[in-house]
């Protein structure tokens, strides 16, 4: 008897996203079209619109992007199951990458489509007013080890934002302490020092402001039990009991996303197979870097949608 391999899904964060991002999926599927507009009418506006035709601008707003990330992902996510007839494998765990995490409370039943959109709309809304309030950014950096960036960190004030592989890691701070940073980092080799596309140091201590409100949002929803376990990005551990999951959400936006532990526990308990959901195909080329036996599955847009049949057992 063959043994039925382990899946996780993964949703990936607001950096993946791009105008454009769901227009075929809304174009080709009932079921990604009935996403995009639960959204809308949620929120009250054409996030649709603002997701397939810009302007960039208002797209990358912090309380924009973050629920258009999740709208696009979770649309891919019901749409691939419209194509397989729900034949899809089902996962052992979901993971987002920081904002992923609301697309993968959706897959897990934990929340709601449109407490999901809700939640991080708002979500969004207070990490851009503490960005605002506090300046700075974020950049992505490549090809040092962990040690190095954190003796970059004491050196410049910054914060790791992102642990994303074995020598990529994103960094937060203010705009004074990333040009020092990123400096130090050339010096000493850093590869791809990329600014990010966002409006404030996320996922470090700047974002403090926001924790006192966020906590009072979330506590405004009806949360259930998970059908299957989130794997959270502060503790990289897999999840069931509500209260750690509420936590999760609010700390996550003070502390780092671990995601190439995340990763790696996932394959330590056996999952041999990632589909990741959602805008680019950041996390699978992440995940191959991570560990790269492990068999990725892009599901992006219509066309990764339509080959779903073809994933292979490796």
């Amino acid at each position: 008897m063959v043994e039925a391999i382990k899946v996780a899904y993964v949703f990936p964060g607001q950096e993946s996203h791009s105008v454009g991002m769901g227009l075929d999926l809304y174009v080709h599927y009932t079921s990604a079209r009935e996403v995009f507009d639960e959204v809308d009418k949620t929120l009250g506006f054409s996030l649709s619109r603002l997701c397939f035709e810009g302007p960039q601008e208002d797209l990358k707003q912090t309380a924009n992007v973050q629920p258009a990330v999740l709208a696009t992902s979770v649309a891919c996510l019901r749409a691939a199951l419209e194509v397989s007839n729900n034949g899809l494998p089902a996962p052992i765990f979901v993971a987002g990458h920081d904002v992923g995490t609301y697309a993968a409370l959706v897959a897990a039943n934990v929340l709601s489509l449109s407490d999901a959109a809700r939640l991080i709309r708002e979500r969004g809304r207070l990490m851009n007013e503490a960005g605002q309030r506090t300046g700075g950014g974020m950049v992505s950096m490549s090809g040092l080890d962990i040690e190095a960036f954190r003796t970059i960190g004491v050196s410049t004030g910054v914060e790791i934002a992102y642990v994303d592989a074995p020598d990529q890691f994103t960094i937060s701070g203010s705009q004074e302490s990333l040009t020092k940073a990123r400096r130090l980092a050339q010096i000493k080799g850093a590869r791809r020092v990329i600014p990010l596309r966002v409006s404030g140091p996320f996922n470090s201590i700047f974002m403090e402001p926001a924790i006192a409100r966020l906590r009072n949002t979330v506590s405004d929803f009806t949360f259930n039990k998970p059908t299957v376990p989130v794997v959270a990005n502060v503790t990289a551990q897999p999840l069931t009991d509500l209260e750690a999951i509420k936590e999760e959400l609010i700390s996550q936006i003070v502390r780092p996303v671990q995601w190439q532990q995340s990763i790696e526990n996932m394959i330590a308990r056996g999952v041999t197979t990632f589909f990741e959901m959602g805008p680019g195909e950041t996390l699978s080329k992440l995940i191959k870097r991570i560990s790269p036996g492990a068999q990725t599955f892009n599901i992006s847009d219509a066309q990764t949608v339509s080959e779903i049949t073809k994933w292979r057992r490796g």
